[in-house]
């Protein structure tokens, strides 16, 4: 029996895994579809950071492979069966109000601060030392493992998409894209938009509100709301007092800028993954909560009822609030906002379901609610749900595993967030995030803690040998 000392290993490399590290996040790898060619199909940026990672797999010997720039292979061994590490090398947006600039992977307090560094940048040049490191160690493997590096996990898969289509599916395998110990359930998604044609020639109510947006995807809490209303000077100045009367009762912080024949406003929120809408502060649902106290056009108060009426974070005003012993609740995140006086109006929502709930049910309920507000929903994305039994044998393994290198019973966990490990017919989500740490995902600051990339190092090397070296 071959006896490592995996965090050992890790630690020789540290200061290479380090820089290497920081130099992939300075990559600012964001879906940017107006530098998209046929080789970089979503962007100049994600292709860089594609180009930058199969070449790293060049120089370590590994076998690599650019599938049409939506994706990409490093493997590793021989066999006929694989193990499938599934990354992603895209990111969230990252706005204003980081104390350093997001891409430029600066280290503070023993932390890498970088848009990427946890979700899933970070964790992904973890997996890909923790391969070299089997290799290097020459140890016999009876399975090939593939890195399976996506380019659009943060908006619409695509990417995985197009990869199974001319790929091979992984025998089994893990995604560190989530939480430690093990996330062996992981509820169904979907994206829906409830939308409304907005008529020239309605009823006008005292105000006009004439623009309203907030959000810039589906899964993330929009942290930045606007408005725009038009009226009379002295019902636009008492508009503005209550705004910010309403500010200062909720502590929150917000901007006015009254023009007398404008008013425009800006609420200040908190962003947060979708899976978990109530660790953000949704700037859209509260400025909407505020503005439906006014009267404006008949479609702007039919819009802003909804949104109050309807968007909130367990699905109870839509009627699809529904939960299970393996996975909880159904969870909602109102991520997209737009009202045009004129023109076409939406409502954006990303919905997680429980594993043994029914999607279809969810979608024929949402469809009810459409009819009855008189809007068309579209179902821009769903994918269901994925969940490993506990007696599988890639669990017991991947148990095993954690619980050696850290000593800590390897509980098995469900979500909301969706990770690459649904892709597979039989994978879990495994790390990067150990228990205990803050979620900064797709937040301000986001970061890494290198004790903590040093360690994960070592868990995937593990992971990857116990996984590899038997044959099934």
């Amino acid at each position: 029996m071959v006896e490592i000392n995996w965090l050992f290993e890790v630690e020789k490399r540290k200061e290479k895994i380090i820089k290497e590290t920081q130099d992939f996040l300075r990559i600012s790898s964001v879906l940017d579809e107006s530098t998209s060619t046929e080789d970089a199909p979503f962007g100049a940026g994600i292709a860089r950071a594609l180009t930058y990672l199969l070449q790293k797999g060049e120089q370590n010997d590994f076998f690599v492979k650019n599938v049409d720039g939506f994706a990409g292979i490093i493997e590793y061994g021989k066999g006929n069966e694989s193990v499938g590490i599934l990354c992603h090398l895209d990111v969230v947006p990252a706005r204003k109000g980081w104390t350093s600039p997001p891409f430029s992977a600066d280290i503070r307090s023993g932390r890498i601060y970088a848009r990427g560094a946890i979700d899933n940048k970070g964790p992904t040049m973890a997996a890909f030392f923790a391969l070299s490191i089997v290799k290097e160690l020459n140890l016999e493997l009876h399975k090939r493992v593939r890195m399976i590096l996506g380019t659009d996990e943060e908006s619409n898969w695509r990417c995985v998409e197009h990869y199974f289509k001319h790929e091979e599916m992984p025998t089994i395998g893990f995604a560190p894209d989530a939480d430690f110990p093990i996330i062996h359930a992981e509820k169904g998604i979907t994206d829906v938009s409830f939308l409304w044609e907005v008529k020239k020639d309605e009823e006008v109510g005292t105000l006009i509100l004439s623009m309203f947006e907030a959000g810039e995807r589906f899964n993330m809490v929009p942290e930045l709301a606007r408005a725009t209303i038009i009226g009379e000077r002295s019902l636009l100045k008492e508009l503005e007092k209550n705004f910010q009367k309403h500010l200062l009762e909720h502590g929150h912080t917000g901007k006015v800028d009254n023009t007398g024949e404008e008013l425009h406003l800006r609420y200040d929120g908190v962003s947060a993954h979708g899976s978990t809408p109530e660790n953000g502060l949704n700037a859209g649902t509260y400025l909407a909560s505020f503005l439906a106290k006014a009267n404006f056009q008949q479609a702007a108060n039919d819009y802003l009822e909804f949104i109050v009426k309807h968007c909130d974070f367990d699905g109870e005003g839509l009627q699809i609030a529904v939960s299970d012993e393996v996975s909880g609740p159904l969870t909602m995140n109102a991520g997209l906002f737009h009202f045009q006086a004129n023109g076409e109006s939406k409502v954006g929502l990303n919905i997680r379901y429980p594993v043994t709930a029914s999607g279809e049910e969810c979608l024929n309920k949402l469809k009810e609610v459409a009819k009855r507000e008189n809007a068309k929903l579209i179902i821009q994305d769903h994918m269901g749900p994925n969940y490993v039994k506990e007696d599988h044998p890639l669990i017991e393994t991947l148990q095993r595993v954690y619980e050696r290198q850290t000593g800590e019973h390897a509980k098995l966990l469900a979500i909301g967030g969706g990770t690459y490990a649904r892709s597979l017919k039989t994978g879990v989500a495994f790390g990067p995030m150990f228990p205990g740490r803050e979620d900064v995902a797709h937040k301000k600051d986001e970061y890494i803690e290198i004790d903590d990339l040093l360690r994960m190092t070592a868990i995937y090397a593990e992971a990857i040998y116990e996984l590899a070296k038997t044959e099934s």
